[in-house]
């Protein structure tokens, strides 16, 4: 991802675009996706966001829904769908992209994001219809999501909390942070 950042950032690129490989995009709604840019500096194209039949069960469902709470804090914006890895990207968000982007397994959906939201980048969601996975499997297993969810709570309170601190928000319990 970061070296394709790098290639647009190169090449004078005003907008880049994240696609998973697995079909569950549908290249129709990329123009849709891109919209979002005359908004925000990042726009994802969200699969929870009352467009299209796409549903997730149990477990994975409420991990999303609790991600999208949290990353809805962070990104000072409602979010339903913080995982989505169809996502645009503008020139601001391109060079933020350059100087840093995770590795690891959710990096490029949620450290990212969080990344850019402590470096003043703004964040909106557009509805899409997302298909059911046409190809592969997921890339990790319940023991590595779960290890990961977990990893990710930890960041995100840790985000929240910085971003209290700089805001001077007040914090759950009344205290001042």
């Amino acid at each position: 991802m970061r070296v394709g950042f790098t290639y647009a950032q190169r090449h004078g690129y005003d907008a880049a675009i994240q696609v998973d490989a697995d079909g569950q995009h549908n290249p129709a709604d990329i123009d849709r996706v891109l919209a979002g840019l005359s908004v925000a500096d990042i726009s994802i194209g969200a699969r929870f966001a009352d467009v299209g039949d796409y549903s997730v069960r149990g477990p994975r469902r409420w991990a999303m829904i609790f991600l999208a709470r949290v990353m809805s804090r962070v990104a000072n914006t409602r979010l339903t769908d913080a995982t989505s890895g169809f996502r645009a990207a503008n020139k601001r968000a391109i060079d933020q992209y350059v100087r840093y982007y995770p590795a690891e397994y959710f990096g490029d959906t949620l450290d990212s994001l969080v990344a850019a939201c402590h470096s003043g980048l703004t964040v909106t969601q557009v509805p899409v219809a997302m298909r059911p996975r046409l190809h592969g499997q997921p890339s990790q297993g319940t023991f590595a999501a779960t290890a990961y969810l977990l990893r990710a709570v930890f960041a995100l309170t840790l985000a929240i909390l910085r971003r209290s601190k700089r805001t001077g928000l007040r914090v759950a319990g009344g205290a001042q942070a």
